[in-house]
């Protein structure tokens, strides 16, 4: 059965909740993913930030110069978490029914990785194409 673990790709620089938001979008632009978890000091996930809730603000900050906005102003909390032993196919599911697109991967309340739509599809992709069993 696949499961969460075998798609999911770790995150090297989570965001903080006191990082300034011109850093975080830094950091959601060079992952390459449209947001990423924000983690405590313990490495839980205390909250989301994608860039849908960046844009606001960047358009406000820009126009008048200013960037005093932290993640913990405007990210979404609760977060949307994910065990790493979940199957792909429930969470496929989840996702089918209008739910994030991205989740954090979270074993013994710490984050270990991210997962994003485009990853599961691509291993269910794979596994059609190789006709493995997924559930």
């Amino acid at each position: 059965m696949l499961q969460v673990k075998d798609a999911m790709y770790p995150v090297s620089h989570p965001l903080q909740p006191e990082m300034m938001l011109v850093e975080a979008v830094d950091h959601i632009l060079n992952a390459g993913v449209i947001g990423l978890p924000v983690v405590n000091q313990a490495h839980q996930v205390v909250g989301f930030l994608s860039e849908h809730d960046c844009l606001p603000f960047l358009i406000t900050g820009s126009y008048h110069c200013d960037s005093r906005i932290q993640v913990k102003d405007i990210m979404h909390s609760p977060p949307v978490t994910v065990s790493p032993n979940k199957s792909i196919v429930d969470l496929a599911q989840e996702m089918g029914l209008n739910r994030p697109k991205v989740y954090a991967v979270v074993e013994d309340g710490r984050m270990i990785g991210l997962i994003t739509r485009s990853m599961v599809m691509r291993e269910l992709n794979q596994s059609l194409k190789h006709c493995k069993v997924v559930a």
